[in-house]
């Protein structure tokens, strides 16, 4: 038991005592007050700055962005004046070139004439003799294969791509490709056209049959 009550003391010995606030000191609560009041103005102030660096930030990026704009807006038209005016030379330059055309396919054709109305001339008992003899076969008959024949030969155009540079051969290339789709339009149009008709006689065909039937 002795031994029990000397360790109590101990431990009441060993044990820290409380802070004490000294005797006469005061505590000031407005000059607490004013330096936190002054600690959040200086936040506040803080944050203002930091949000207009921001919006300065901002407004400069949205000006930078703007001049690109229109940076890139300038340079699209001068692009378009440049492939308007590419075209224009081009078109300019196509129409020459058909005049040309027009002009030497005229010239031949006129001395294609010449030739063959001198050979005419010249050959006028050979055609009568031939007449003769066709009216006395009868006359032959054009097949549908030269009919064809005739209708391609007609249609066929010359290249006389020789000449030309590789813009010209470019401009060639397009103009015989617009030729072909509109070619191959108009082949499309006669084949719809002829299964109509198809359509049409064989309705007509079932008709008549009926017809004949009653």
């Amino acid at each position: 038991a002795l031994l029990k009550h000397e360790s109590t003391a101990c431990v009441l010995s060993c044990r820290p005592s409380a802070p004490k606030i000294p005797d006469g000191e005061k505590v000031d609560f407005d000059d607490i007050q004013k330096k936190r009041q002054n600690k959040d103005l200086i936040e506040l102030q803080a944050l203002i700055d930091a949000h207009f660096e921001c919006r300065k930030k901002e407004e400069e990026e949205l000006i930078a962005l703007k001049e690109r704009i229109e940076k890139r807006r300038a340079e699209r038209a001068e692009q378009q004046r440049i492939r308007a005016e590419k075209e224009k030379e081009r078109q300019a330059r196509r129409e020459a070139e058909r005049l040309q055309k027009e002009e030497a396919d005229a010239k031949k054709k006129a001395d294609e004439e010449a030739k063959k109305k001198s050979a005419l001339s010249s050959m006028g008992a050979v055609s009568s003799h031939l007449q003769r003899a066709d009216q006395k076969r009868g006359g032959k008959k054009e097949t549908e294969r030269e009919k064809k024949k005739k209708i391609l030969a007609s249609r066929r155009k010359a290249l006389n791509i020789d000449h030309l540079n590789e813009d010209k051969l470019k401009d060639k290339i397009n103009e015989l490709y617009d030729w072909m789709r509109q070619l191959e339009s108009e082949k499309f149009d006669h084949m719809e056209r002829l299964k109509r008709q198809k359509y049409e006689v064989t309705t007509l065909r079932k008709r008549v049959e009926e017809l004949s039937k009653l």
